[in-house]
């Protein structure tokens, strides 16, 4: 398949540039990928779609303040940053701009020297690998001199930064949200539970893919990026009790359904455990153990697009996707959401 085959038109202005004041109150375009028939709600309007006996799947990966504004030591030249995988207690993969001032041996500085780094190799892609140098608890000086890594879409600054966090977040990692669980308030959730239905935490690290085009003509062609997942015991079995009594398994974001479809066996069991994946799903794609998705409306040619026509058909989501533009839905990160059972 063509990587164009999967482009259409989105007009600037429905690129969401800042959160809804109250999360629920986002639009949800629900889509029947049976039939492909459309229902406008809004997004506190979910608890309609859920039954007692579901499972809902959340993401709860915690986005660090991975961008770092500083300077290369020796001169004025500005530079940025953006931490992607720790690899080590002080060794980090970053992504760096301007890439020609940050070779090997260069050294970077940021908050007048609170942070220091330096350039020890360059890995795929023409990625940095950058040993720091501090004094006290990274994380901390991170939440003092970093920034939200907002994707490049957005262009306003974020006034409150937990709005690019999910209300479940727990563990750090994150260059980037897993924007379909920002819906979901407390209360919401407490609803959820309430109606009989279990919610079961998986954690994967969104990582650079996030950030970079398909560049292949083909699908055949892309290779994703890896990024680090984790199965607790305790929610694979949360997860395969509702198979086997027949309920289903719905994932909020394409995040939590790469992390089932990755840890998965062929026996459509769910198996506990942690590790790397690189899934690509795609159309022609066989789901073992996701039934529904809850997601967000994503960017042209884009690997997410591919993802939801997997499991739709890629006829209806673009059909979807017109409907969508046609109603003035939010898209992106900050913007509406939609419901494919």
């Amino acid at each position: 398949m063509n990587v164009k085959d999967f482009y259409f038109e989105l007009p600037k202005e429905l690129i969401a540039q800042d959160p809804l004041e109250d999360r629920a109150a986002s639009r949800l375009l629900v889509l029947n990928k049976e039939t492909g028939e459309i229902t406008h709600r809004y997004f506190r309007d979910i608890l309609q779609y859920l039954q007692k006996g579901d499972c809902l799947v959340v993401n709860d990966t915690r986005v660090i303040p991975a961008r770092l504004l500083g300077h290369k030591l020796g001169t004025d030249a500005g530079i940025e940053v953006l931490l992607l995988k720790r690899k080590s207690e002080q060794v980090w993969e970053a992504l760096v701009r301007p890439g020609k001032k940050l070779k090997v041996g260069a050294r970077v500085s940021f908050g007048d020297g609170l942070l220091k780094g330096e350039i020890i190799n360059v890995a795929e892609e023409g990625n940095r690998l950058i040993r720091f140098e501090y004094e006290g608890i990274f994380e901390q000086l991170l939440d003092r001199l970093g920034q939200m890594p907002l994707p490049p879409y957005i262009t306003h600054q974020l006034k409150d930064k937990n709005r690019y966090q999910t209300v479940y977040a727990r563990h750090d990692g994150s260059a980037a949200a897993p924007t379909a669980g920002l819906h979901f308030t407390k209360e919401l959730l407490q609803q959820i539970d309430d109606m009989g239905v279990s919610i079961a935490h998986v954690t994967l690290h969104v990582g650079l893919g996030t950030f970079r085009p398909v560049k292949a003509e083909t699908l055949e062609e892309h290779h994703m990026h890896s990024e680090f997942y984790i199965v607790e015991e305790t929610e694979a079995k949360k997860i395969n009790d509702t198979k086997r009594a027949g309920g289903r398994v719905i994932c909020v974001g394409t995040t939590s359904c790469r992390t089932l479809e990755s840890a998965v066996g062929e026996d459509g069991i769910l198996k506990a455990g942690s590790g790397w994946t690189d899934i690509f799903i795609y159309p022609g794609y066989r789901f073992k153990i996701l039934d529904c998705l809850i997601t967000n409306f994503h960017l042209p040619e884009s690997t997410l697009v591919m993802l939801v026509s997997a499991l739709a058909g890629r006829e209806r989501i673009l059909d979807a996707y017109q409907e969508a533009v046609r109603e003035c839905y939010r898209f992106f990160s900050f913007g509406d959401a939609m419901f494919i059972h």
